[in-house]
């Protein structure tokens, strides 16, 4: 029972309904599938397929957490952040202009050491080949343009630990929480890069007009990452973070905000990366 109920909610899922997704997922856990209460969980606390109940999420969580250090571990984490009883943090990051030609801000801190490491803990395990938008068919491909390893915590994944982080760069850029692409972590290994490139993609209704870059590794050589119009190789201790639009005023892709991330000498680079779109993102009409 339990078994079919979940296939059913992935199916769902994958069908782009996911109202229908989460409440098989619900009916899966309290017919005592775990995996399907920890998606459960996920899904009330972004509040994808249905109204977002943040507390009812946590308790949810704590309920788990006897039998799942992943659950336990999470919650624990949650519980030093300084966020409000919905997992907005308390108090709107701050940061500095360090570019006006690309608009580029740098937060110092915005996530702490312990929230890193655990990041890239989690996503560890679940590396692949990246992959980049194709513009014309808006599909997901390989291109030698990116050489790295990453992971994206879509819904099914983004636990409230990732969410909360979510809130946090949402705060800090300005936008609501929805209009975020989910959270990629990447790994850069030596020789690794993006090469030259732009974030926006023309074409797209829905542009990704910023992207938000949190740094969570040293002990690397190389990896800057650099945008030549403003003659900038950025590189930030685990925690810091940049901002930085991708288009310009007429919301068209801006020229000035090509960037690179550099090859990797030596060492593992991580960083976590959102996209942010001009309105909420829609996992079933992407483009």
């Amino acid at each position: 029972m339990a078994e079919s109920l979940y296939d059913a909610a992935a199916a769902r899922l994958r069908a782009g309904d996911p109202a229908a997704a989460r409440d098989l997922f619900r009916r899966a856990a309290e017919a005592g599938d775990r995996n399907a209460a920890a998606i459960y969980v996920n899904l009330l606390a972004a509040g994808v397929g249905g109204p977002r109940d943040w507390p009812g999420a946590l308790r949810l969580l704590a309920g788990l957490a006897p039998g799942s250090p992943r659950a336990a571990t999470a919650l624990a984490l949650i519980g030093r952040m300084r966020i409000d009883g919905e997992g907005n943090p308390l108090e709107a990051p701050t940061g500095e202009t360090l570019s006006r030609s690309p608009t580029i801000m740098r937060f110092e801190g915005l996530f702490t050491r312990e929230e890193c490491a655990w990041l890239i803990g989690s996503a560890r395990p679940m590396l692949a080949p990246s992959v980049v938008v194709d513009p014309k068919t808006g599909a997901q491909r390989a291109d030698p343009l990116r050489s790295a390893d990453s992971v994206g915590f879509t819904a099914p994944l983004e636990n409230p630990a990732v969410h909360a982080l979510n809130r946090r760069m949402a705060a800090a850029s300005g936008t609501a929480p929805e209009h975020g692409e989910p959270l990629q972590v990447l790994r850069y290994v030596p020789g690794g890069e993006y090469r030259e490139h732009l974030d926006a993609i023309p074409g797209f209704a829905n542009q990704r007009v910023l992207t938000m870059l949190v740094w969570l590794s040293d002990g690397f050589e190389g990896g800057g990452t650099g945008f030549p119009a403003a003659s900038l190789a950025l590189r930030g201790a685990p925690g810091d973070a940049i901002l930085f639009a991708n288009v310009g005023r007429d919301g068209r892709p801006d020229p000035a905000a090509r960037h690179a991330g550099l090859p990797v000498l030596a060492g593992e680079k991580w960083l976590a990366s959102r996209w942010i779109r001009e309105r909420a993102f829609d996992y079933a009409n992407p483009r």
